[in-house]
């Protein structure tokens, strides 16, 4: 086992390596990022320009769209009110000769799309989605709403003949939360810790002990297995002051896991766990259904809200069902975005399988909390 898993590292360095000297992945940069406010949300603009001006993002990349406060918007109003606006703006840029890599929607723009009406949600002709989900392929002209769309860049599907195409795809993260406060925490912490690189330890919540894979695992063991590949990966790259591994089914409980700065685990549905005290800039996701349906319920236990009101500053999670394949593998995410070559957003789209569905990343995209080396 120890074997593999030194191959696997050996393998995920490589796979960097070209990355890093690809075109599509060099540094993401201030020049390439558009950030989209809704004009009915006086807060959601101010911490747009705050945003704009802490990262020198240039005054004129800031697309206003005027859309409901809902936190869940119809189909009709994300293309008429959201879609639209946005095309029209990137395409006017492009025109212009600028190269938008990075959407970034703020506080106040709604987090998912309702199914059509009619649809019965879940089923085959599923279209429900976040809205930063079906941004990212706002410069694609037709493709099918009814599920998900295999993401080109995925590190997973290098050979696969994607239905769209790597020029139409854009990376997209969220700076929002229960309230404008929480919104610009994530700001202040990024900026702060990426100056200093982050510290603490790495804590990952397996349910049973790591096995060999056999033909034909389903995906539950298979994300289990990931979860044993992430811990083993960061502890042979020594960046964190402790890896910390549990593969027992109960999960982590309070005071199991202190100054924690990156966490993976399962599976507690809706109802978070306070186990955790969280270093400055943690990074942190659940693998569960629906973590991200709401960012500002008061009361809410899902968690993406409660991990951002406990003070992680990146976290990953669906607005609906999303099926377990469809979260970044932990084996992938983790060391891409350790190795510090790729910021919080690059590492996002390479890591991510499935674009036109429910997956949101809350955080600031620009975040590199590792320096590379």
């Amino acid at each position: 086992m120890a074997a593999s898993r030194c191959q696997k590292l050996i393998v995920c360095a490589c796979v960097l390596g070209a990355l890093v000297l690809a075109p599509p992945a060099a540094a993401l940069e201030p020049a390439e990022v558009v950030v989209i406010a809704n004009e009915q949300s006086p807060e959601g603009l101010a911490l747009a320009r705050r945003y704009m001006r802490k990262r020198d993002i240039p005054a004129d990349q800031l697309v206003r769209v005027r859309t409901t406060l809902a936190e869940r918007c119809s189909r009709a109003e994300y293309e008429n009110e959201i879609r639209r606006p946005v095309r029209a703006a990137l395409d006017q840029m492009g025109a212009g000769g600028r190269r938008i890599r990075c959407l970034v929607s703020v506080y106040g723009v709604p987090l998912a799309v309702h199914a059509a009406p009619g649809e019965q949600a879940g089923g085959a002709a599923d279209t429900r989605a976040s809205v930063d989900s079906e941004l990212a392929l706002v410069l694609a002209d037709d493709y099918p709403l009814a599920g998900w769309i295999a993401n080109p860049y995925f590190l997973g599907f290098r050979d696969l003949k994607t239905p769209v195409d790597r020029d139409h795809v854009l990376m997209v993260a969220r700076l929002d939360g229960p309230d404008p406060a929480a919104v610009r925490r994530l700001m202040d912490d990024a900026r702060a810790v990426e100056r200093r690189g982050l510290s603490g330890a790495a804590c990952f919540d397996a349910r049973w002990r790591d096995r060999p894979l056999t033909p034909g695992a389903d995906g539950y063991r298979r994300y289990d297995s990931s979860l044993h590949a992430a811990a083993s990966m960061l502890r042979i790259g020594g960046r964190l002051a402790a890896v910390r591994l549990d593969d027992r089914e109960a999960l982590f409980q309070p005071g199991d896991c202190p100054e924690s700065a990156l966490y993976c685990g399962w599976y507690s549905l809706s109802r978070y766990v306070d186990a955790f005290t969280w270093a400055r800039g943690a990074v942190a996701y659940h693998l569960a259904s629906g973590e991200c349906a709401t960012l500002r319920t008061p009361g809410s236990q899902v968690w993406c809200q409660r991990m951002i009101e406990e003070g992680v500053a990146a976290t990953i999670g669906p607005v609906n069902e999303p099926y377990l394949q469809a979260f970044p593998p932990p084996d992938l995410f983790f060391p891409t975005l350790v190795e510090g070559w790729l910021s919080l957003g690059e590492t996002w789209l390479v890591s991510l399988p499935y674009l036109s569905w429910q997956m949101v990343l809350v955080g600031d995209p620009l975040y590199r909390p590792f320096a590379p080396r």
